[in-house]
């Protein structure tokens, strides 16, 4: 499992753009981890599933909500990962308002989540393998920060506890 002190997986992430610019279509694009976390600061939480009720009700509300103080943190870039298509992380990213505050990322395939250890097996309840509750805060590509959620839990992988250590890292 990823500990603090490790680099993240050199893996792929995929997220969906409505604008076309920069080298982005529209549509799913690409996300290259090492690429992305190069020389920036990067809060970092990860969920089972788009949609669901407390995810969607707590999790990301509580990220966009302070997406400014996570900046006046010295913090570049919020990421909310899930082990879902980029289609369906787009849709989230609408629903929860995150344009411009949280970078919604599809590990569609979950080779983020294996990579790190982070994995949650819901193959009983028929959702198949999944990402753990965690966050984590990451500068140039290492985990600087790492909480994992145990079962059934909700509270250690909100904004507030990321927040926090971003103030003091």
């Amino acid at each position: 499992m990823i500990k603090v002190g490790d680099t993240l997986p050199s893996t792929t992430l995929f997220e969906y753009s409505e604008v076309e610019g920069e080298g982005c279509s529209i549509g799913p694009n690409a996300v290259d981890v090492a690429k992305a976390t190069a020389g920036k600061t990067i809060a970092l939480f990860a969920l089972p599933g788009a949609f669901t009720p407390t995810c969607s009700a707590q999790h990301v509300p509580g990220y966009v909500a302070n997406a400014e103080a996570f900046k006046a943190a010295g913090v570049d870039e919020i990421w909310c990962l899930s082990v879902n298509d980029a289609f369906v992380m787009g849709a989230w990213a609408r629903d929860q308002k995150t344009a411009g505050k949280v970078r919604m990322l599809g590990d569609g395939s979950a080779d983020f989540a294996k990579a790190t250890g982070l994995t949650l097996d819901l193959t009983a309840k028929g959702l198949g393998l999944r990402s753990n509750r965690y966050s984590m805060l990451v500068k140039n590509g290492v985990v600087a920060s790492l909480n994992i959620e145990g079962p059934g839990k909700f509270e250690v992988s909100d904004a507030a506890t990321l927040l926090a250590q971003a103030k003091t890292a």
